[in-house]
Order: C-alpha cells, then sequence, then structure tokens
C-alpha cells in the first residue's frame, strides 16, 4: 500500500476534530491567581509561565515572553531491524492537534513522562517498555532539547533500538524500509519532528553510505562526507573549544517570572499576543480525537506567526562537505548556546526589531538561486504543543566562505555533527532536522525525482 494511502487510511481512523477556545473556557486547566501562569489541574502536563530575558550589548539587550516549561523528560524512540540485510523502523501514523495535515509519520514511542505515567488516565503507550527496558541493541541514546525559544529547557531522550525477534506491527504502525523513511523527508508535512530529531541521531550503519559512493554530484558527495575517516576544516577538539569559549563569555540571564509580568503582550479575546502582531500567541484548543489513549481534552497551545526559515549554507572544502553552522543562543536552551542553521529565523518578526538583529545572511537565503538550492520543503514542528508551526528547511550550496573569520559561524564536516549527534545538546532541534534530510540526500541518485508514488513494506 502507498505510504500517502496508508496514513489517510489511519486519518480516517484517528480523526481529530480541533476546535479553538478561549483561554479561560479550557477544561482542567486555570490561570494562577497570583502569577497568571496557566496550569493543570493534576499538575502535570507543562505550565505556561514568563520569562525575562536579558543580554547585555546585544541588538535586542532585553525582553519578556511567553514560554512553556515542560521540565520532565520524554521518551522519543525508533525501533529498527534489518530485513534481507535492509534497515527498516517500526514507524506510527499518529495525529497531533497542532498539525496542519493531519496524521504524519512519527517514531514508535513519542511520549512525555506524563503520558507514559498514564497521568492523563488513558491507555498505555504502545511499546514503551522496549525503550525503557530495552532487550535489542541500543543504537542511540542521548538527551536532546527542543526549541529553545518556545521551550524553557526542554528535552527528551532520543532512542533507537535494533531488535532481533519478530515485533507485530500494531494497529497505526508499519515497518518502514529506513531509506523510504528518509526519502519522505522531502514530502512537506509528513515526518514529523519527532521522527526528524531521532532520524538525526541515528548512527552510520555498516556499509550504509558505500551504496551511493559510485554515483557522482551532491548525495555522493554527501555520503562521502559521512565518513568518519574523511577530511574536516576544523578537528572536533578545535570545535568543541570554540564552542565551549562561546559558551562560557556569553551575557545572557533568563529567569522565569509570572505570565502576568510580561511586558508588551496582551491578554485579550482568549489569546496571549504580542502587541506587535508577530512572534507568536498563546491559544486554547479543544480537542476530540479518535485511536489515542485520551480521547478528548484541552490545553493551551503557542501558535507562531508567520513561517519560518531554517537553513544550512554548505560547501565542500577538500572534497568533503561541510556546513556552516551558527553558535545560537536561546533563552530557553539548558546550555546557554547550541549548534544551529546558517540561518534560522521568522524573516517577518524583524519588522519590528532593530536592523542590527536581523540575522546574517538571511537575504543570500532568501535570494539563493534555484541551482545552488540542494534541498527544500516545508516541515511542520512539534504538533503537541504548537499550533501550525512550519519552518521552510532549505540546504544550499555555496563555492566561498561568505562569513570568513565571523567568531559565530563555524564550518563543521557532515562526519563531525553525526559525532555531536551522539552527546547531548550540541545541535539544536532545526539542525537535527537539517541533518536529516541531509542524510536523505546521500541516498538519493542524481537522477532520482521527488514526488513519485512510494510504496510501504508490507
Amino acid at each position: 500500500m502507498d505510504v500517502h494511502d496508508w496514513l489517510r487510511e489511519v486519518a480516517g481512523l484517528t480523526a481529530m476534530r480541533v476546535t479553538p477556545v478561549p483561554l479561560e473556557e479550557l477544561a482542567g486547566w486555570r490561570a494562577d491567581p497570583a502569577t497568571g501562569d496557566l496550569r493543570h489541574a493534576s499538575g502535570g502536563f507543562f505550565t505556561v509561565e514568563g520569562l525575562d530575558v536579558r543580554r547585555p550589548g546585544w541588538a535586542v539587550p532585553g525582553w519578556t515572553q511567553p514560554i512553556i516549561n515542560q521540565p520532565e523528560a520524554g521518551i522519543l524512540g525508533i525501533l529498527l531491524r534489518r530485513r534481507g540485510g535492509e534497515p527498516e523502523l517500526l514507524m506510527q501514523a499518529k495525529n497531533e492537534p497542532g498539525n496542519p495535515e493531519g496524521a504524519q509519520l512519527s517514531p514508535t514511542v513519542q511520549a512525555t513522562r506524563s503520558n507514559y505515567t498514564r497521568l492523563h488516565q488513558g491507555r498505555a503507550v504502545p511499546y514503551l517498555e522496549l525503550f525503557r527496558r530495552p532487550r535489542g541493541r541500543v543504537l542511540a541514546d542521548v538527551r536532546q532539547s527542543e526549541q529553545g525559544a518556545w521551550f524553557y529547557r526542554k528535552r527528551n531522550r532520543n532512542m533507537v533500538v535494533e531488535v532481533d525477534g519478530h515485533v507485530e506491527a500494531a494497529e497505526g504502525f508499519r515497518w518502514l524500509p529506513l531509506r523510504l523513511v528518509r526519502e519522505l523527508l522531502s514530502v512537506p508535512d509528513l515526518v514529523n519532528m519527532d521522527a526528524r530529531t531521532v532520524l538525526a541521531c541515528l548512527p552510520l550503519l555498516g556499509g550504509e553510505p558505500e551504496r551511493a559512493w559510485d554515483g557522482g554530484g551532491f548525495g555522493a558527495a554527501v555520503a562521502r562526507s559521512r565518513d568518519p575517516r574523511a577530511g574536516a576544516r576544523h578537528g572536533l577538539p578545535e570545535l568543541l573549544s570554540w564552542l565551549s569559549g562561546i559558551r562560557s563569555t556569553v551575557d545572557v540571564h533568563a529567569r522565569p517570572v509570572p505570565l502576568n509580568q510580561v511586558r508588551q503582550w496582551r491578554r485579550a479575546d482568549g489569546r496571549i499576543a504580542h502587541e506587535s502582531g508577530r512572534f507568536f500567541e498563546v491559544m486554547g484548543v479543544r480537542v476530540e480525537a479518535g485511536g489515542r489513549e485520551v480521547t478528548s481534552w484541552s490545553q493551551p497551545m503557542l501558535a507562531p506567526v508567520g513561517t519560518g526559515v531554517a537553513a544550512f549554507l554548505v560547501r565542500r572544502i577538500g572534497g568533503v562537505v561541510h556546513a556552516l553552522a551558527h553558535a545560537r543562543v536561546e533563552p530557553g536552551y539548558t546550555d546557554v548556546v547550541e549548534l544551529a542553521p546558517t540561518v534560522q529565523c521568522t524573516p517577518g518578526n524583524y519588522d519590528v526589531l532593530p536592523r542590527a538583529a536581523r540575522p546574517p545572511l538571511l537575504a543570500e537565503v532568501l535570494g539563493a538561486p534555484a541551482g545552488r538550492i540542494r534541498f527544500d520543503t516545508v516541515l511542520s514542528e512539534e504538533g503537541g504543543r504548537f499550533f501550525h508551526a512550519r519552518n521552510r528547511y532549505q540546504v544550499i550550496e555555496v563555492e566561498e566562505d561568505p562569513l570568513p573569520g565571523h567568531p559565530a559561524f563555524r564550518w563543521i564536516a557532515l562526519h563531525q555533527l553525526d559525532e555531536l549527534l551522539r552527546h547531548s545538546y550540541y545541535l539544536n532541534v532545526q539542525a537535527r532536522t537539517l541533518n536529516a534530510c541531509l542524510h536523505a540526500l546521500a541516498q538519493r541518485p542524481a537522477s532520482a525525482a521527488v514526488g513519485a508514488p512510494i510504496s510501504a513494506a508490507a
């Protein structure tokens, strides 16, 4: 069965009705009388609080904003098996209230601690114990951050576990070839954010790059550049020292404050929005869903204003593909700074910010000639907390260094990105998505057409 047909079939069984409602009418949620923070009656799940950020000497030296505080670490896990020598992944077709286009390909397990401890009093999470007490070979197990502009110190355990025995695909799940899942990254809004971050953490599997080495073009260069034996502009110890130096010297202070103390944000018409109309809103939704652990609930969600851009400029240095990474500060990061795409922003937000705040190379990314764009797809972000949040993900090849000597940017070889992903809090969630997209390019023949019918495994 075609993957798109399967997703439509599952979507029919897991139909979801999402109705925007005023924050004041969210069942089970209330605004704290003293602070204004939005909290669930159970004391679990997450809260919407305020954050006060100070960055002396920067174009925007300080601001306050709402932010999601979800201190628990969830599990994002994918089961892997080998069939005829080819790796396959057990993927779930899952709908979330913030998804713009219904059901998406999701990890085998995608659950917060509140979910898998059944705080919602719903059904148990399928396959959870295969990650909590792995009985197979653990290929990846690393804690990673999520959006540091919208979450306060949020992290999830990203896992890939290889199983040897038979594991049946339950209803709503399907074993799909790894190569197919990567190919589907080029389809808008199809592979969800949680699946992308786990795919990015999957290490190079034995014999994986050689299949693409015989070909030519950019895909073959990417495949060769994932080999740890490939060269690099900077040694890994040098890169780690550079990042540690920035983390140790950057002057950023972020502290939680009551939601009713955030400045320039207004609560009206059942929402919380910035007075400029930019950035994002905090809205409420009521959800009725089939095929979920819980069939109905209400919750706050963060709704961005506008589609973002996340782009890696890439360049071949000595024949090895390098990505230009940005040491980016976001107030919600656990360790202050993480490696981000070359450009990561929502362009419209800069209409109300000082010109000096505009990201370097944004104009170059927005005006990139088609012949230089190697990947270009709009993908949605996590639909459990964000409503219709989407970014345009791009990989753009350049010949020259556009920012020689810039202290906040470094060229990093693709195999070094893979190595950094074995550890926590080095690559942010947008850079992890782009790393997964680069893996997809490594396996695609130069003549392959995007959009041809793709069939799933039985």
